[in-house]
């Protein structure tokens, strides 16, 4: 059987592709296409998934793949490559040097091998089940801070959060009032992967997709850190609401969100 470090070198040369191509075209004229009324995708996403679904399918043929652009006949493989091949489109699109490649591999159901890829900062985030979550080749550990108010959070708002009264506005309020700050960088990965290295205490975010958190979600559990949805409860990559801390604040975020509703009522 393939150890799980194999998958993750194919993985890791599938990101730098991806990656290496973004950078060769990051700043240039794009063709933005609309997928709602403020979620983009241009033609480096298209190409990037290309790139990267094509590296993995020259060396595994057999696997699923599920990617955000695409959409992929499904075998009956136990292996599944969950993709995002460009995860901060909108500040790509804008010139905002913000964004990564997200790849991870599922093997009967469990996240095994994981690989986020920031080419701006030439960071490479990987981990693999029970291996540990390494940057550039240095292992990695959740934060030791807490309480809630010394913590620095990270978070995102939905797209359409400017008609559906589920936009997490109210949440941001509560927090931005009760941390040390907040950031919303535009990219859940890196957020994932930035609690995995101890640069966020904690994330939280609603309506993301399996692609946006898979490989995050493997880092920030093999650096020690704890995940659920927001009422507490196990976490898995296909629920809409997470929440990823370094453990030591994680009951008072959970708190802080079952009492303050992330539903705004009258946006």
């Amino acid at each position: 059987m393939i150890s799980y470090s194999e998958y993750l070198q194919v993985a890791e040369s599938a990101a730098r592709i991806a990656g290496q191509y973004q950078k060769s075209r990051f700043a240039s004229t794009l063709n933005i296409e609309m997928k709602g009324d403020k979620n983009l995708v241009t033609e480096v996403d298209k190409e990037s998934e290309r790139l990267i679904v094509e590296h993995l399918l020259s060396h595994f043929p057999g696997h699923n793949i599920i990617a955000e652009e695409g959409q992929y006949l499904q075998s009956g493989s136990n292996c599944r490559w969950i993709i995002d091949p460009l995860d901060g489109t909108t500040n790509y699109a804008h010139g905002y040097p913000w964004f990564c490649v997200s790849i991870a591999l599922e093997r009967q159901g469990d996240l095994v091998a994981g690989v986020i890829y920031n080419p701006v900062y030439d960071e490479l985030f990987t981990a693999t089940k029970g291996g540990g979550a390494y940057l550039n080749g240095n292992s990695l550990s959740v934060s030791t801070q807490a309480p809630l108010k010394n913590s620095l959070l990270g978070t995102g708002f939905p797209y359409d959060c400017a008609t559906d009264p589920a936009n997490n506005f109210s949440s941001f309020i509560a927090f931005q009032k009760s941390a040390r700050g907040i950031r919303r960088a535009g990219a859940a990965a890196l957020d994932l992967a930035y609690v995995a290295a101890g640069r966020l205490d904690g994330f939280w975010e609603l309506k993301l997709k399996a692609w946006d958190v898979a490989a995050g979600v493997l880092m920030v559990r093999e650096a020690g850190g704890m995940l659920t949805t927001f009422d507490g409860s196990f976490y898995d990559i296909f629920n809409d609401k997470i929440v990823a801390s370094n453990g030591l604040i994680h009951d008072e975020m959970i708190n802080m969100l079952s009492s303050v509703d992330y539903v705004t009522l009258d946006p």
